[in-house]
């Protein structure tokens, strides 16, 4: 039996509220501000995250496997779609099996009913299911796993994270693991229609303990600029434990939308239906502010868009690290994981902005332009991926700006 991971658990005080959450400390990359070690000319490095092509070597020997074939599309540049299948349980809770126990037993504890996802039935605002995956795992002792969810899934507001038999921690596969992988999903603003098949979540796989720091991310920078802030001018990148990552809540241009906020009580979006839903019943929009500032209110739910414009060069990949509450009272980026290639494509372009999707806390909180709202960690691969993100692969959001999950209706500009 595995002994079990640790969790940090980090105990936010505002106002007299006390908010106990835990988040992982299994992020498979050591963040360390030393100096990398040195790897010889024409070596092959021996830690970092997978890139396309190995995750194809994991399929072909029988590591990664699924009740339905894996196509090429379901592999991204840096990660594997997992894909749910035909039942959903709903639960009473959400849950980690811990170190004794497998998912399946805690969902005989826990079920409330069984769902058919072949029939695309209706999944309610706040409700917990569990789902087997199609997909499962028998690891190397070498190589470990971190999940999270896609783009489109996190700009829903729909809260998804994977967990295993014996696990201990949300989003991580432990190395060696060998067993069926499951998906908690439980949608926060809309109710939604979803289907088997659907990919909601993605599965890094991590060779090794790379080594992430502000070292390593500064000569990254100096090679080749890491943020723009507008299409033509590289700008400083900012370092502290990661890429300081600010909020845009400035206009370029008259009546530029600056953040969205979710209705509460709006129709039941289909997520097989791309570019169907027109914005204005889903969302109210919000325009600049003489003070360029933005009040989040307590339980709702905001898209908005980094100041900087972020690249991810190909031999990397980037992650929105953990946010610390010292910043602030709002959760920030479910979906924290940024391509190799993101806002880089074969170097031509001059960075995307990080889409931010942001739920406040217990209070009222005022947010300025200009505010620390996260921090990226760069991370090697163990070499080049054959698949670049934007690069003839179907990338959905490549040259966002503030940008809806495609779902809904692309507005033309005026």
């Amino acid at each position: 039996m595995r002994p079990p991971l640790r969790r940090r658990t980090i105990l936010i005080q505002a106002r007299g509220l006390n908010l106990e959450m835990s988040t992982s400390n299994q992020s498979q990359i050591s963040f360390e501000d030393g100096p990398e070690p040195s790897i010889e000319p024409g070596q092959p490095r021996t830690t970092g995250i997978l890139p396309s092509q190995e995750i194809s070597n994991l399929i072909a020997r029988g590591h990664i496997s699924a009740s339905r074939a894996i196509e090429p599309e379901h592999i991204q540049p840096a990660s594997l779609d997992l894909r749910l299948g035909d039942m959903a349980h709903r639960v009473r809770a959400s849950f980690l099996p811990g170190p004794n126990t497998t998912v399946e037993s805690k969902i005989k504890d826990l079920r409330m009913a069984r769902v058919d996802l072949t029939a695309a039935p209706v999944f309610e605002k706040d409700c917990v299911y569990i789902i087997p995956l199609q997909e499962e795992v028998n690891l190397p002792e070498n190589i470990s796993g971190k999940a999270n969810p896609k783009s489109t899934t996190g700009r829903l507001d729909i809260f998804t994270r994977l967990i295993t038999d014996y696990g201990t921690e949300f989003d991580s596969v432990p190395p060696g693991y060998k067993g069926k992988l499951y998906a908690e999903v439980v949608s926060r603003t809309f109710t939604v229609a979803i289907r088997a098949g659907m990919r909601l979540s993605q599965l890094r796989f991590v060779q090794g303990t790379p080594r992430s720091g502000d070292r390593m991310i500064k000569d990254l920078d100096h090679e080749e600029p890491l943020v723009y802030m507008d299409e033509s001018s590289p700008g400083k990148a900012q370092l502290q434990r990661g890429l300081r990552i600010t909020v845009n809540l400035e206009a370029a241009e008259s009546g530029e939308i600056i953040a969205y906020k979710a209705k509460r009580y709006a129709p039941v979006i289909d997520l097989e239906k791309i570019g169907h839903y027109p914005t204005e019943e889903f969302w109210e929009v919000r325009h600049q502010h003489a003070n360029k500032n933005l009040i989040l209110e307590p339980g709702d739910f905001y898209i908005l868009a980094s100041r900087e414009r972020v690249r991810v060069p190909p031999d990397f990949a980037a992650e929105m690290v953990p946010f610390d509450p010292a910043d602030g009272e709002f959760r920030i980026h479910y979906a924290g994981f940024f391509d190799p290639g993101f806002g880089y494509g074969s170097s031509e372009i001059k960075g995307t902005r990080a889409v931010l999707e942001v739920r406040a806390h217990e209070v009222p909180f005022l947010m300025e332009h200009g505010q620390l709202v996260g921090r990226l960690n760069y991370m090697h691969l163990l070499s080049r991926p054959e698949k670049i993100y934007g690069t003839n692969i179907g990338s959905s959001y490549q040259h966002q700006a503030l940008t809806l999950s495609k779902q809904f209706r692309r507005e033309p500009k005026a």
